[in-house]
């Protein structure tokens, strides 16, 4: 083994680099290449059995601290180390064995994604141009129709009418058209076809590397899978009689069948292995197919405490999120709220004047009728104060405000050496750091920030490999905002329990697993999805893929939230009200509070008959289109919560969790009970919804603080016309943090002073009432500079400071109570 560690050290002329770098160096396409490299290296790590390594008697922290440092370090580092070297280096290639698999599972995912949206887009394309052809054969027969119908007009007379009329030549054009009846999928299928030697580049090395097992509802497609393993590795080309084909969605099966039924062996194969690899994919992501030793792959039932662990645990946590352990209990208090809710709405309905146009309302055909909430009334005394406020902000630049508020917050010494050593940061390490800092932020780049600041490039590279990290960025946050928190004025802006989450697309340059082609934003993108709290600060930040429903990583945050703020209740769009989130909210003692497209057309729930809802609620019953199934609740009770339990305690991330269970087949009874729970905690949200404008009213505020905030990234965020460089997600997440880490800074900085505005603004005799507080946004950055030269020179700007603080721009009332700046 030692052997075979030092030979990652060594220079190797086949891949014309040492193998640690080979190894930590991931793949940024999803290309047969790509895939196949990805393979040699699992494959090269099982030959050192990698994966077979146990260092579970190291804690779960320090294996992954010593994996980071063998990433960050470079060969000749590690050479130096000696005896050192060993268990970092074990610890890395323990960790790259899961982690390579998980990346050559998820390459598959993507090239064999990438090849379906291909064939989506030809046959969109098909069905435009078969619309076109159709326009001329339509117009033909609104002029055949009324001829045929006329009863003036004889059978002898008829083609004679239509040739002259229509013309013979415009009817051979038109019936020369090939007009073919289309099959069920449109053509799909027979356009991803096309696509089949390409996926035959890589389809039989992954199936050969990975080892894919099916749970109980995915016999038929594991027993395919072994068969086409099979023609693989002896190079056989016809399917066997009886192999398994239940795995073919319907809308496909007609090709199989229309195959077989001619013969043709070569298109049966060919149709076949294509809906067992996209049958396969879709079971890798609802965890009907898992992979052991995976990570993100892996069984879902191991993502949860096992019935032993939960035994123990159980008491607590229901304590903690205040659930009775018992579903009868559970189901008696969903009830409740369910009645309490309905009997809101109803009264809400009943009052509606069906001509009421501002109102939620029943229509004359007792249709819900949801009119828009109207823009919020900001009261002119407020826009007023904040622009006289703004005037009153100093002028910064972004180094002198981040040294300026590390001097009060002391944020910078959250970033330690990622060598585990703990010294207090000198000077000009601090000077470094918050170059870096800035450079990922505005997305200057270190190369353009060395020339801004005078630093050297080396230097801040050397920074930022060792300092700048995701686990210290984060905590830097954690600092700025517990630090904003307690802020006097933050509380009038809100009192910290509530929060929303969207996201953000940014362009990408060059190639990225982490990027999409997106029309509708003009090309390659990529995704950053925050989460912000009603005082404006963001204390969440993530990176995802943008075709990804990001109400898949809506909860991640708020049970991984280490700042002081107590979120209890989180709004978003659409995208994040799906029934699983619904359900594992409540689940877990939150509340999902989103604001929903069409709420008019989703499924409501009763708990009884038609006929005894309608008699109680007249109104609002008949809306109410769906039973509830309670006898499914009382059966998965117990598993219910072992599953939040499980996400509350961290046994299992909340994404992963989501994901899983949200695209699970119908046969999982977990998955269904979860969706038939956020079925019921839907519906109550409905009505209160529909019940309430001021409940409305707080989730449409709340959500506008997040989208306003965009705008303040987009500023900081201005290199490279804002398009980002770097190809792989762990250097993107690093740099969304750091614009995470600004953004606050900024939002901190400026309460901090409109806060001293406020209180001069006092003492010269003016009323300033609180209730105008809350509609000022500190998102103001018309007075911070993020241009040109950036001097960070700590000691100056500290050397500048006033008792710790810059003097506000003066400003002089008149007799008439109204306020100039002096010196605008």
């Amino acid at each position: 083994m030692r052997a075979d560690l030092d030979r990652l050290l060594v220079h190797d002329p086949e891949i014309g680099m040492p193998r640690l770098r080979w190894l930590t160096t991931p793949a940024v396409e999803a290309t047969p290449l790509a895939i196949g490299v990805s393979i040699d290296k699992l494959l090269y790590l099982r030959a050192m059995d990698a994966h077979h390594l146990d260092l579970s008697m190291l804690p779960r922290e320090r294996r992954r601290f010593l994996a980071t440092v063998g990433r960050r370090s470079t060969v000749q580092g590690l050479e130096r180390r000696e005896e050192r070297r060993y268990p970092i280096l074990l610890a890395l290639v323990a960790q790259s064995a899961v982690d390579q698999l998980d990346e050559v599972i998820a390459l598959f995912d993507q090239a064999v994604s990438a090849r379906e949206s291909h064939a989506k887009a030809k046959t969109d394309e098909a069905l435009a141009e078969r619309a076109k052809k159709g326009e001329a054969r339509q117009l033909l027969m609104d002029v055949i129709l009324p001829i045929l119908v006329d009863p003036g007009i004889s059978d002898e007379q008829v083609g004679g009418i239509l040739r002259e009329r229509i013309g013979m030549d415009k009817l051979r054009e038109v019936s020369a058209i090939n007009w073919k009846p289309l099959p069920r999928d449109h053509g799909r299928l027979a356009a991803l076809e096309a696509s089949y030697t390409y996926l035959r580049k890589f389809n039989p090395k992954v199936l050969s590397a990975v080892d894919f097992q099916g749970g109980p509802g995915a016999t038929d497609l594991m027993d395919a899978l072994e068969v086409l393993k099979e023609l693989n590795r002896t190079g056989g080309r016809k399917v066997p009689a009886g192999t398994p084909t239940s795995f073919v969605p319907a809308r496909y099966a007609d090709y199989l069948a229309k195959a077989r039924k001619t013969g043709d062996e070569k298109a049966f194969r060919h149709y076949w292995e294509l809906c067992l690899v996209l049958a396969l994919r879709d079971g890798l992501r609802s965890g009907d197919v898992f992979v052991p030793g995976s990570r993100r792959y892996a069984d879902p039932g191991t993502y949860l405490f096992t019935p032993e662990q939960w035994e123990g645990r159980r008491a607590e946590f229901c304590q903690l999120v205040r659930k009775p352990a018992r579903a009868a209990e559970a189901i008696d208090q969903v009830k409740e709220e369910l009645h309490q809710a309905l009997e809101d709405l109803e009264e809400t309905l009943a009052n509606a004047a069906p001509n009421d146009v501002g109102a939620v309302r029943l229509d004359e055909a007792g249709q819900l009728v949801i009119p828009p909430l109207s823009a919020e009334d900001i009261p002119a005394e407020a826009k007023a104060l904040r622009e006289e406020l703004s005037g009153m902000l100093p002028f910064v630049p972004i180094a002198s405000l981040l040294i300026e508020l590390d001097a009060r917050t002391h944020f910078l010494d959250c970033f330690t050496h990622a060598g585990g050593r703990k010294t207090k940061l000198s000077i000009e390490q601090k000077r470094n750091i918050l170059a870096v800092l800035i450079a990922g932020a505005t997305n200057l780049g270190l190369t353009r920030m060395s020339e801004a600041c005078g630093v050297s490039y080396d230097t801040l590279a050397w920074t930022q490999e060792w300092y700048v990290r995701e686990e210290t960025l984060r905590e830097a946050n954690t600092v700025l905002v517990n630090h904003h928190y307690k802020l006097e004025l933050a509380k009038k802006f809100g009192g910290g329990t509530m929060s929303s989450s969207d996201g953000q697309r940014f362009p990408v340059r060059g190639k990225s697993l982490t990027a999409r082609d997106m029309n509708i934003h003009g090309g390659k993108v990529l995704s950053t999805y925050t989460h912000v709290s009603d005082q404006w600060s963001t204390y969440g930040t993530k990176q995802i893929i943008p075709t990804t429903r990001e109400g898949h990583y809506t909860l991640d945050e708020l049970l991984g939230n280490e700042t002081d703020l107590p979120i209890h209740e989180h709004a978003t769009d659409t995208h994040g009200a799906t029934l699983v989130n619904f359900g594992l909210f409540d689940l877990v003692g939150k509340v999902l509070t989103p604001r929903v497209r069409d709420l008019g057309r989703i499924t409501l729930m009763r708990v009884d008959t038609p006929a005894a809802t309608n008699a109680l609620f007249p109104h609002a019953g008949p809306l109410l289109a769906d039973r509830w199934n309670e006898d499914l609740i009382t059966e998965c009770w117990d598993d219910l919560l072992r599953m939040a339990g499980s996400l509350k305690f961290g046994e299992a991330t909340a994404s992963l969790v989501v994901g899983k269970w949200s695209a699970a087949s119908r046969q999982n009874t977990l998955s269904a009970a979860v969706k038939e729970w956020g079925r019921m905690r839907r519906t109550i949200h409905a009505a209160r919804y529909l019940s309430d404008p001021v409940y409305r009213r707080k989730i449409s505020r709340q959500l506008n603080k997040g989208e306003s905030l965009h705008a303040l990234r987009r500023d900081l965020h201005y290199a490279q016309q804002g398009t980002i460089v770097r190809p792989h997600l762990q250097d993107q997440t690093e740099q969304a943090w750091c614009l995470t880490i600004l953004t606050n800074a900024v939002i901190t900085w400026t309460t901090e002073y409109y806060a001293m505005g406020i209180r001069e603004l006092r003492a010269q005799g003016r009323e300033v009432s609180d209730e105008l507080l809350s509609f000022i946004a500190p998102g103001h950055r018309e007075n911070i500079n993020f241009f040109g030269f950036i001097e960070v020179d700590i000691e100056g700007e500290l050397a500048k400071l006033d008792d710790g603080w810059r003097p506000l721009r003066p400003t002089l009332v008149t007799e008439a109570g109204t306020t100039f700046l002096l010196n605008p």
